[in-house]
């Protein structure tokens, strides 16, 4: 398996670890299948299934540079190609499920794409994703050259926000879940504008970036739930205040963003070592001349740039 070793010839311990878990999900779905743990449903429920995973570990794609920058941790970045290529075979599974579950009938399932708007916008994400996943090899950046095929895995963004959008679409009842994904996606994508805008982001800024994609995430849960079902927004946003029933989408996200803000003040109290971020910080902080970002190849993910 060439694509678990370094470039060096030596097998690379973050990238089998990396493709160990991404390889779970799917074992443990034909585990469920081979023992009927899928309900009375079993392809729609594996059609579910598998359409999550690919949006969470497309995600996942999308926070491996983030994490790298935040927790001084180099050797993640080879860990994204194998994510992003997960996140499409996953992608592929889900259609190829719902394939059989259309009985294979070509006709039907390219009208039902073709009128059902969250459907379209599904196989629009799916098609990106194919993309970036045929050009993802090593030979293909070589072949594009860097900063073009930077550009394209740059898509990687919008494929994300119309993956989330399918997976909001499709669900009938609790959207908790895509909700969540999207408070994320909302936290991946204020990180990117902030370190393009400011450099490397400390505990204080991170924080402000976890309250901020929180209260983006109660809001856009509050109008989702007022434009589809005429539901009152106030009402979803006071339901974040109570957790007699759980934690709301805003209230994980804003966890989780607030638990990379303190382990990011961890590693400044307790370093352990540090990367060159490919970009100086503001204010004359590390004085190093940024190191040239090598093209890596991962779908779902860009270059060394993103």
């Amino acid at each position: 398996m060439p694509f678990l070793r370094e470039r060096n010839g030596r097998w690379s311990a973050p990238k089998i670890v990396a493709f160990v878990l991404v390889c779970l999900p799917a074992l443990w779905l034909a585990w469920l299948t081979a023992t009927g743990g899928l309900g009375p449903r079993p392809f729609n429920e594996a059609i579910h299934q598998t359409g999550s995973w690919a949006v969470r570990f497309l995600l996942l794609s999308l926070a491996v540079t983030p994490a790298r920058r935040i927790f001084g941790a180099p050797k993640l970045i080879l860990t994204r190609r194998t994510i992003g290529v997960a996140a499409f075979a996953y992608a592929a599974l889900h259609l190829t499920l719902y394939g059989f579950d259309q009985k294979l009938d070509i006709v039907k399932i390219a009208s039902e794409i073709a009128l059902r708007v969250y459907l379209t916008i599904g196989f629009v994400a799916f098609l990106g994703l194919t993309a970036l996943a045929i050009t993802s090899t090593d030979g293909m950046v070589r072949r594009l050259g860097g900063p073009r095929w930077q550009a394209l895995h740059r898509l990687a963004y919008p494929i994300a926000v119309l993956a989330i959008l399918h997976f909001l679409m499709q669900t009938k009842l609790d959207v908790t879940e895509s909700i969540m994904m999207a408070g994320f996606l909302a936290w991946l994508l204020l990180y990117r504008v902030a370190y393009r805008t400011v450099g490397d982001l400390g505990p204080l800024r991170l924080g402000l970036l976890a309250i901020a994609a929180a209260i983006m995430t109660a809001l856009g849960e509050a109008a989702w739930y007022g434009v589809t079902t005429g539901v009152d927004p106030t009402l979803v946003l006071a339901a974040n205040l109570d957790v007699s029933f759980g934690l709301r989408p805003a209230a994980w996200v804003l966890v989780v963003g607030l638990a990379v803000a303190i382990l990011a003040a961890l590693r400044a109290v307790i370093p352990f070592g540090k990367i060159p971020s490919g970009k100086p910080l503001r204010g004359g902080a590390d004085r190093r001349a940024p190191l040239p970002a090598r093209a890596t190849a991962s779908p779902g993910a860009g270059g060394g740039t993103r």
